[in-house]
């Protein structure tokens, strides 16, 4: 079997050429006017979009930093600015049921002119109803009316009192009402005098009072009558008035808005409300004593009797005339109110009111006809959020309810806004974790959101791609107001790209974070400016020096950990050779920094009943995944060493100094060697470290963090100085993943340190001990002085050993039995 030479330096490293990109600074590529990197979510998107039934919402999942809500945004507004204005939407008294208010739809644009019409119809009639019920026609009418009233009663008292005359009567007046009075030489009779007459004169007088009563009696029923046919002239006299001063203003108004039948049908409602009402209209205006506000008491009890002001106002909850095509709103605050909107309520003489004109416009008012983008994260976190958005989305209609109305339990009176219909789609934006939760244990999720548009995390690394990732940072440049970047500046940003997706053939699409580099090395480049001469443009340096900062702030703790090693407190050797002992390689991730770190593995074996054991798992330091990969090891060396016999093995592997948990199988590979050199006693060369997983055929397999493990163990060993054979052993198909330091890279060009693509355990044994692996023969034997045929030897020897002491007493040698005894 052919062993791999360590990779070149160009396999190491793939570099940017600035002299490929065709330009010197930013400043000379156009802005880049496409969503760079994600076909399959534009796609997704644009079907999103142009599908209009029910429940196609778009669920856009992507990981952190991928730029969605930028993506998104500017993908909405693109074609949001194509579509058409949605309508306004207003809130307006209902006069009918004044505890539900009624919504007002009016083309764009038109909410506002109306609010300020029946603002200004309302100031005009506030003056234009005194003047006119003040006027000298008015009152010389009214006055009519009245004096015809008067007039009446005068006469009929007049002819009551004649006629008492006649019969020796006068009417008086008592505390108790009118009274007729006997009378006598046009004097009153006295009582004492009254009671001296004759019985039949006094029976005649008090047969005359009687009569007159009744006629006084009569005469007053008829003045009742008098009294209100006078109140209805006079009310139809201010009713015609009131009429003819309405309409005068109103109708110009109405002659705006003919073409909407539901804002004439309101302006309808409010003429009849201001004629039927203009008494009190004139007494509000006269600074009549009613509830300033015109609001709904909170107390049990409605407001039968609102002031004829405010009632008129219209509450224009939503204005589209200058928005430029449907909206694009975005929810900061996934909360109830926030979403659905509410109804405000104030202090008014120690009570809570409220009224139409308080309701407030959730964010689904204001994306309605248009898009509303939430994240998903936050949408859930808000109590009850979630599952009104779905009732709206499921209903579509917008209704405005409380807390308490929501849950049964409303203590207090309040409103209930007529609900809006609701056209809007909703884009929910989260990771791919809460995209699949939700389709798991929400069967309505899958209904209302129907699209799912994914965003790649990576996009391939094309020369054409390289050319439009420059445009990006052009873009991103020039919207931040940095410095120009150079070519090379560029360049250096496309490498640290694949740097952060681990892949020399694949550039990352997490533009955020790109942005944070480019924003970071603009300020380096301020910092060169203000020591030296003033710096005009960012380079290649200032990124670098970017990258080394945040290294920096960020490495602490991977420095302290070096220290431990390289002081003897962590015990791991670059040099020499030991059998059943191997350096490991793992990864630490602290927050967004991660770095490789080595860790001795060791490996014991004796004669056993065919187990592996993990030390790491006994112990529960270790994961399951880290448990795989041993069995997964066991099974390689049965199938491999022990096919026709019992496995009669006991190994024990270990982390050596690990305190934490251990998880994973890139180790697996690492501990197999380590396990193979402990059955051969191969010693195994310690300025090597390994990584890899493996299967059950011996197939080194590709792993993660495979940059951070080699420089982890580069940095050990030029801390203590390069001897000479310092290296790593990879699984070949990570090669694609390399993307390392420059030290590094400089190292393995001068020799210094070496990089082995390795596919199977016996190229990577062959390489750690420098003693072929072996191939078995047709006999399916191994060669004696090879790694394999060491070990295929001492398996055998444990299984004869084991069958020896398995023997039934009287079998064996003498020593066999004193053994037993023994």
């Amino acid at each position: 079997m052919a062993i791999p030479a360590p990779l070149p330096p160009e396999k190491l490293y793939r570099a940017c050429d600035p002299a490929s990109l065709g330009f010197r600074t930013t400043d000379e590529l156009a802005d880049l006017d496409e969503i760079l990197g994600q076909p399959r979510a534009v796609e997704a998107m644009r079907f999103g979009i142009d599908i209009r039934h029910q429940g196609y919402n778009i669920f856009v999942l992507g990981p952190q930093g991928a730029g969605r809500y930028t993506l998104i945004g500017e993908f909405l507004r693109r074609t949001a600015a194509a579509e058409k204005k949605p309508d306004d939407w207003c809130y307006i008294f209902n006069f009918a049921e004044p505890h539900k208010p009624r919504a007002l739809r009016l083309p764009p644009g038109r909410g506002l002119p109306f609010r300020d019409a029946m603002a200004r119809l309302v100031d005009d009639l506030r003056s234009a109803i005194p003047a006119a019920f003040e006027a000298e026609e008015h009152q010389a009418r009214r006055n009519l009316i009245e004096n015809e009233l008067k007039e009446r009663h005068e006469q009929a008292f007049h002819a009551i009192r004649q006629d008492a005359q006649k019969k020796s009567l006068a009417l008086g007046q008592s505390p108790t009402g009118f009274v007729f009075v006997p009378m006598r030489h046009g004097k009153p009779i006295p009582p004492d005098v009254f009671n001296a007459l004759e019985h039949a004169e006094r029976e005649a007088i008090a047969a005359h009072m009687r009569e007159m009563e009744e006629r006084l009696e009569a005469m007053l029923r008829q003045s009742q009558a008098w009294q209100k046919d006078s109140i209805e002239k006079l009310r139809a006299l201010n009713q015609q008035l009131a009429q003819r001063v309405v309409d005068h203003h109103i109708d110009p108004l109405k002659r705006d808005f003919t073409a909407f039948p539901d804002v004439i049908a309101y302006l309808d409602a409010v003429r009849d409300d201001l004629i039927k009402n203009v008494l009190r209209f004139l007494k509000a205006a006269a600074g009549g004593g009613e509830r300033p506000a015109g609001m709904m008491a909170l107390d049990g009890i409605g407001d039968e009797d609102p002031a004829p002001f405010r009632r008129y106002q219209v509450n224009v909850i939503v204005h589209n005339g200058t928005t430029p095509g449907a909206p694009v709103v975005y929810e900061d605050l996934p909360s109830v109110p926030s979403l659905i909107g509410r109804v405000e309520h104030a202090a008014q003489f120690g009570q809570l009111v409220t009224d139409f004109t308080l309701i407030k416009a959730g964010t689904l008012h204001k994306a309605n006809g248009g898009y509303l983008i939430v994240d998903v994260r936050k949408l859930l976190l808000q109590p009850f959020a979630y599952e009104e958005l779905k009732r709206a989305l499921q209903a579509r209609q917008i209704k405005i309810e409380s807390l308490a109305q929501r849950m049964g339990y409303a203590p207090i009176s309040t409103l209930e806004p007529e609900p809006i219909p609701l056209d809007t789609k909703v884009v929910l934006v989260g990771e791919a974790t809460l995209y699949y939760l939700l389709s798991a244990y929400d069967h309505e999720f899958a209904e209302l959101f129907k699209v799912q548009a994914e965003l790649a995390d990576r996009l391939d690394r094309s020369a054409e791609t390289v050319r439009s990732y420059a445009r990006l940072v052009a873009k991103l440049v020039r919207r931040e107001k940095l410095r120009p970047f150079t070519a090379a500046a560029v360049a250096r940003v496309v490498e640290l790209g694949a740097r952060m997706v681990d892949d020399s053939a694949k550039l990352s699409a997490r533009f955020a974070y790109i942005l944070d580099w480019l924003r970071e090395a603009d300020y380096w480049a301020g910092e060169a400016g203000a020591t030296h001469e003033a710096v005009a443009q960012v380079d290649a340096v200032h990124v670098q020096q970017a990258i080394d900062a945040r290294i920096r702030r960020a490495d602490r703790i991977r420095e302290a950990m070096q220290e431990q090693i390289l002081r003897g407190h962590v015990l791991i050797d670059t040099e020499g050779a030991k059998a059943g002992q191997v350096n490991g390689l793992s990864v630490l991730q602290l927050g967004n920094f991660a770095f490789g770190k080595p860790a001795r593995i060791t490996a014991r074996v004796r004669m056993g009943r065919g187990e592996v054991v993990d030390i790491e798992r006994r112990v529960e330091l270790g994961g399951p995944l880290h448990s795989k990969g041993v069995m997964i090891l066991a099974g390689y060396l049965g199938a491999k060493f022990a096919p026709d016999r019992p496995l009669a093995l006991t190994a024990t592997l270990v982390f050596e100094q690990s305190y934490g948990g251990v998880d994973g199988d890139s180790a697996s590979s690492t501990e197999l060697y380590a396990l193979l050199s402990a059955l051969s006693g191969i010693p195994i060369r310690q300025g090597l470290a390994v990584t890899g997983s493996v299967n059950q055929f011996g197939q080194v397999q590709a792993i993660g963090g495979v940059n951070e493990k080699i420089e982890g163990f580069f940095d050990v060993c030029a801390g203590r100085g390069f001897k000479g054979g310092e290296g790593v052993l990879i699984p070949a198909s990570n090669v694609a993943n390399l993307m390392l330091r420059r030290d590094v890279v400089e190292a393995a060009r001068a020799g210094r340190f070496a990089i082995y693509p390795v596919e199977t355990i016996d190229q990577g044994i062959e390489i750690l001990t420098g003693v072929a692996a072996g191939a078995a023969g047709p006999d399916g034997a191994y060669p004696a002085d090879s790694v394999n045929g060491r070990v295929a030897a001492r398996l055998a020897a444990f299984a004869d050993a084991a069958r020896k002491f398995a023997a039934p007493p009287g079998e064996g040698s003498g020593n066999d039995q004193e053994g037993k005894k023994t």
